[in-house]
Parts: structure tokens; C-alpha cells; sequence
């Protein structure tokens, strides 16, 4: 599973542009992001330059808060307890998918 700040109707064109073999859910309010820590606000300017690009903030979500989660990964374990987290503010350096594997693998061994 996946969240994306990104409104329910604009998800499943993603899922089928990528072939996404997992369920993404929407948190456009940012309401989950706020929950854990990773919401951030994105400056004024940073706005005006993804607009440049294609990319309005308020009309992918909805909402006019200006929030994006910084890339994370957490995996609960069967009790509802925190069992791994990997959470860096450089969206292009992500978990090596050993070591997802292996952090899932013991989230689901406890």
C-alpha cells in the first residue's frame, strides 16, 4: 500500500500508467503525513516553479495548504506496532529494496 497527497480521482490514472501492483490510497488533506511527522510546506516560489513545469499543487489535491510528505517507507507489524521506518527529505535516494525485503520479512516473523 501507498498514500499519495494526491485526490482520489486523480489516482487511478496513475495505477494504470505505472501498473502499480498495489493499493494507493489518497491523503490529499495530509492529514496522515501531519500524523507522521513527514508534511512539509512548500514556499511560495517553489509553488510558482511547479506550476512552470505542469505540476498545480492545489488542483492535484484540492486543498490549498501547500503540504508534500517527504518520501518515506513504514511497515507496522501484526500487533499495530512500528516495526521499520526509512523517512529521507531526498526524494531521489530511497530504501534499498534488500532491505525493505528484510525489514518486511521481520515485521510479519514477530
Amino acid at each position: 500500500m501507498a498514500v499519495s497527497p494526491d485526490l482520489p480521482k486523480n489516482l487511478q490514472p496513475t495505477v494504470a500508467r505505472h501498473e502499480l501492483g498495489y493499493r494507493l490510497l489518497s491523503d490529499a488533506t495530509m492529514t496522515a503525513a501531519r500524523a507522521y511527522g513527514i508534511a512539509y510546506r512548500v514556499d511560495d516560489k517553489t509553488v510558482g516553479q511547479y506550476k512552470g513545469y505542469g505540476i498545480d499543487l492545489e488542483a492535484v489535491s484540492g486543498q490549498d495548504h501547500h503540504l508534500l510528505p517527504v518520501p518515506a517507507v513504514f511497515i507496522h507489524d501484526g500487533k499495530g506496532q512500528l516495526a521499520f521506518s526509512y523517512v529521507n527529505p531526498d526524494y531521489k535516494v530511497r530504501v534499498a529494496p534488500a532491505v525493505l525485503l528484510a525489514a518486511a520479512k521481520a515485521a510479519i516473523a514477530k
